[in-house]
């Protein structure tokens, strides 16, 4: 991640800091109309009030981005799961033509699942994206709902009991697929209780305003001790705060396409690899990646 990328998500901060504190600077040399000084003490007072703050809510943000990274590795094994038992639980040889069909289509739809669940966390579906992998009777489906993943589950389901009426399937392997169908639904609710529960507004806007108010008290308290020096001293103090206070905000939020996010689009590559590869399906993930590059932001 580049320096430029990191600075400039607080680079308004900074030349706000930078500019009062340049004033405070240049009316102490040249002009002496406030006579203000403050002990050193004061500003680290709350310079250590605010690290507390801000260390408990980077852990509360570092949580929640943990905890999506942890459903979306559950997710790959139980993705590799329901192809590996729909592999060795169909009891018609593998080679007969209705099987076979049947289980690229269920193998085919579990990877749009895991491509349509990144897209829905990011309000950012695209249908258009899953008609490599979904039939038209798929589509026409999905097209009806609006959690897709949800309707691709669904679809998942009936494919199970049509193999159990079909007699690929026995009671108790159906029963077994459906709760790895369970686990998967699990994951997603996971993902989605973290996408739409927001982290507490007033709580950043309370550590927001204490950040500028100890910006806005620095100045006073290293004016005397190192001049016009203290310019450069306040602005690495605050940039460390506001740098800090910026990864706790993104972290908080792991599902909306930034570099630091959960890399969900690069997950459901892998994914598709994986399950292709089971089926003796030829690597496709490598020219997905290109055809999609300009529209996936990880």
């Amino acid at each position: 991640m580049p320096l430029s990328y990191v600075f400039g998500k607080i680079k308004v901060e900074l030349l706000f800091v930078f500019v009062y504190a340049s004033l405070i600077a240049i009316e102490d040399r040249f002009f002496h109309l406030i006579s203000i000084s403050l002990p050193l003490s004061v500003p680290m007072v709350l310079g250590t009030v605010l690290s507390l703050l801000l260390a408990f809510k980077s852990n509360q943000a570092y949580d929640r981005w943990w905890e999506a990274r942890i459903a979306w590795g559950a997710i790959v094994n139980d993705s590799r799961s329901f192809v590996r038992q729909v592999l060795c639980f169909v009891e018609e040889p593998y080679d007969s033509a209705a099987v076979r069909e049947w289980v690229e289509r269920v193998t085919h739809r579990q990877i749009a699942w895991s491509y349509s669940l990144g897209m829905s966390l990011r309000h950012r579906m695209d249908l258009s994206v899953l008609q490599k992998y979904l039939s038209a009777e798929d589509m026409a489906f999905v097209s009806r709902h609006e959690n897709v993943p949800n309707a691709l589950l669904d679809l998942h389901a009936q494919d199970l009991r049509f193999a159990l009426q079909e007699g690929w399937l026995n009671a108790y392997q159906q029963v077994e697929l459906d709760n790895t169908l369970t686990r998967l639904t699990d994951s997603m609710g996971r993902c989605e209780r973290i996408k739409n529960t927001v982290f507490p507004v007033t709580y950043t806007l309370y550590i927001h305003f204490s950040l500028f108010f100890f910006v806005l008290l620095l100045p006073f308290a290293l004016i005397e001790i190192f001049g016009v020096l203290e310019v450069l001293i306040v602005l690495a103090i605050s940039s460390s705060f506001f740098l800090i206070e910026k990864m706790a905000i993104h972290l908080q939020d792991p599902f909306e396409g930034k570099p630091t996010d959960t890399p969900m689009t690069a997950i459901a590559r892998t994914i598709e690899r994986n399950l292709r590869q089971m089926i003796g399906e030829r690597d496709t993930s490598k020219e997905t990646a290109r055809a999609d590059s300009t529209y996936y932001v990880m």
